[in-house]
């Protein structure tokens, strides 16, 4: 009641800064809302974020109290957290895979912007120091471009792979050139001072990478597989670099970034990682951002000339920097003019480290207004621009045939003609029926047997109340999956399981059952709670050393005649997909379809020869029915499949392990909106994850994270 009055009788100016609720209410509403409408019209959420900030600050409606001490805490977190998450999200297998080209692109694209900038620094009458910084902010970049090339199954060409590395170089030369700028202009440095801040510098690098790498492992392997203590030794090795960072003078951001990078091999790509990206993604991140768009101050950079020529160096200057780091990779690894383009566009986004750098800089008083006020309009439009010609260039650069030959060659497609294990985890009665039918389907056509699984969740007594209910439930499922086995006239080996979690004791009785696919159900519900806690779904698929089918089933699948398999791109191990839809098409006398979407520009040369090339791949599996091939070129992929699927019984989509990136705020969902407008009957297949990253796996239709919360 005291706040309705005090919003009733005090103006706006006074409440935002009386009542800091006010203003975090806003803040939420313009999280939740934006991101979303701009992600709509193809442009990345954290564009809409910075504009947002525009509008609403000072330099706009002024409906924010800026100057609030908690809404700066939040704020550097948010910096901090985009920084860590960052160096969590190196791929650094692609950095492994081709280190020496890697680091020679990474030296061209961090060198040729640093000088570029460093002499428009220069020659817009900055100090040498912060000119110098100038050119670091533009010499690194940003991934936003890897959901493209990643949809498009671009990830196994060369020159996408060295841009892919080739950033950690520059990630961290920029952040540590920002060490050495702000020391010495900060403390003073003289050139002996400099010298030993490198000297630790080193020291802590080695100690944070090194030391935390074995610390996690060692941890990990002691303290078993609790996410809950993998979530909070990430969030001590953040503290720890940081606390490290400032006792060596340097700035917090660096030791973040640091400690993204030693934990990136230890907790991997699985659930721990999906929520400690989750929570930065879905608060502190966008706080950030929108902070950002508060420091711009448009009236001030619109009235000044200089202001808007600055930008306007800045702007090409790094888009003709890029140009030149592309074209010297093209003289010296010989790449073509296509591969160079692309390189090209996936350099020109600035965003995570951009932005960390600058702030940083600003707040040392080493960077003016003008030149955050320049950054900040840079960002915008390499966010906006780079995507764009990325999705233009990558059309037409597929992976070579040999290649994709090899790689269809060393896929193991014998496994279809062994017995086959599968697992059926039974939970909810209701839906158990068309799983065990599915899996008898399949069962039937594989000479295989079906294992019902059932997990009854430990307590911490094995007498407990509550494990016998669980035991006792369990054994009612079971003897109804028994029941069911026999008239559907299948094998089966019932199993029931006592385990911490029902993710884990699914993956493991798969595991030691030597199973070939487990067959689960798929719920309908999402939100926070799943997103932040993670689902069974989610872990089985993290986890599984075998492919996993989840299914959604809306009628028996004995009733299915007709199944879709819409793809979007040629890499082989699409066959998983096309193998799973056969065996069930053929246990059922269904046709089955693969359905090629590509972009509405392909021209018909392009389209007959993906169709001879799909034609070739999946000749590979020697079918004795092939499936239909029919190539479709839309503009939207998930509206194409859309259209396709109403004369379908059932529609199988391969489920794709999506690298976030940070902030989670340039991804489109296409599976979960597949998932709630597609009418038909749906099943994602997921392959383990350690043959996803030895052949990365490509349909159009990638999520990182399943819109599910339990199995049924």
């Amino acid at each position: 009641m005291v706040l309705l009055e005090r919003i009733a009788v005090s103006p706006y100016s006074q409440i935002i800064e009386k009542e800091p609720i006010v203003s975090f209410f806003l803040m939420l509403v313009v999280i939740l809302v934006v991101p979303i409408l701009f992600e709509r019209l193809r442009i990345p959420g954290l564009i809409g974020l910075i504009l947002s900030g525009i509008l609403i600050g000072n330099s706009g409606w002024k409906l924010f109290y800026i100057d609030h001490s908690g809404w700066k805490l939040l704020s550097t977190i948010g910096l901090a957290y985009l920084v860590f998450v960052a160096g969590l999200e190196v791929d650094l297998n692609q950095f492994r895979r081709r280190r020496n080209r890697a680091l020679g692109f990474g030296s061209f694209a961090f060198g040729v912007p640093l000088l570029l900038g460093t002499l428009l620094g220069r020659a817009f009458e900055f100090n040498w120091l912060s000119s110098i910084l100038i050119g670091s902010i533009i010499a690194s970049y940003t991934m936003l471009a890897y959901p493209i090339i990643n949809r498009l199954g671009l990830m196994n060409n060369e020159a996408v792979g060295v841009t892919i590395g080739a950033s950690i170089f520059t990630d961290i030369a920029a952040l540590l050139m920002l060490a050495v700028c702000v020391a010495i202009h900060v403390k003073d440095f003289n050139v002996w001072q400099t010298i030993a801040l490198l000297g630790w510098l080193t020291v802590y690098s080695v100690v944070v990478l090194v030391g935390f790498d074995w610390a996690g492992k060692e941890f990990l392997r002691r303290s078993g597989e609790d996410e809950g203590n993998q979530f909070l030794f990430v969030l001590l090795a953040v503290f720890l670099a940081g606390v490290g960072a400032q006792l060596i003078g340097i700035e917090i951001i660096i030791g973040a970034f640091f400690a993204g990078l030693a934990v990136n091999e230890v907790i991997g790509d699985g659930p721990v990682k999906q929520k400690i990206v989750f929570v930065g993604s879905v608060l502190f991140i966008p706080i950030f951002f929108v902070d950002l768009g508060f420091q711009l101050d448009l009236p001030a950079f619109i009235k000044n000339m200089n202001f808007l020529s600055l930008t306007l160096f800045l702007v090409l200057g790094l888009v003709i920097s890029k140009f030149i780091a592309a074209l010297l990779a093209k003289l010296i690894y010989r790449y073509n003019w296509r591969e160079i383009l692309i390189m090209w566009s996936i350099c020109i986004p600035q965003v995570g480290i951009t932005s960390c750098v600058t702030i940083v800089g600003y707040q040392a008083q080493l960077l003016s207004v003008e030149v955050l006020n320049s950054v900040i309009v840079l960002m915008l439009v390499t966010s906006f621009i780079g995507p764009i010609i990325t999705s233009r260039v990558a059309v037409g650069l597929h992976t070579s045939l040999i290649k994709q030959q090899e790689t269809a060659a060393n896929y193991d497609v014998s496994q279809i003609d062994t017995p086959f294990s599968i697992v059926v985890p039974v939970y909810n009665p209701q839906t158990q029926q068309h799983l065990m039918e599915m899996a008898a389907l399949l069962a039937h056509q594989t000479q295989g047997k079906i294992i019902p699984l059932a997990i009854a969740t430990a307590a911490a007594h094995m007498d407990a109340p509550q494990l016998e209910n669980s035991l006792l439930r369990s054994e009612r499922l079971l003897n109804k999956a028994t029941a069911l086995s026999r008239i559907l006239d299948v094998e089966a080996e019932p199993l029931l399981r006592i385990d911490d979690a029902f993710a884990q004791g699914i993956s493991r009785a798969a595991r030691e059952k030597k199973a070939n696919l487990i067959v689960m159900g798929w719920g309908k519900r999402t939100g926070l709670k799943a997103r932040l806690f993670g689902n069974v779904i989610d872990g089985v698929l993290w986890a599984s050393h075998c492919p996993v089918a989840v299914t959604r089933l809306v009628e028996s699948p004995s009733k299915i005649q007709r199944i879709l398999v819409p793809i979007e791109n040629l890499t082989a191990p699409i066959l998983q997909s096309v193998q799973f839809a056969q065996i069930l098409g053929e246990s059922n006398q269904a046709q089955v379809t693969v359905l090629n979407v590509c972009d509405r520009r392909t021209s018909s040369s392009k389209i007959s020869w993906r169709r001879s090339q799909l034609s070739l791949m999946l000749s590979k599996l020697g079918l004795s029915n092939p499936p239909e091939i029919q190539i479709v070129a839309h503009e939207n992929v998930a509206l194409a499949i859309l259209q396709a699927a109403r004369l379908y019984d059932l529609v199988v989509l391969p489920f794709i392990r999506n690298r976030t990136i940070p902030g989670g705020l340039a991804i489109s969902d296409v599976t979960t909106q597949l998932a709630s407008q597609l009418t038909c009957s749906i099943v994602l297949l997921g392959e383990p994850a350690q043959r996803t990253n030895n052949a990365t796996v490509n349909a159009g239709v990638a999520s990182s994270q399943l819109p599910v919360t339990s199995y049924q």
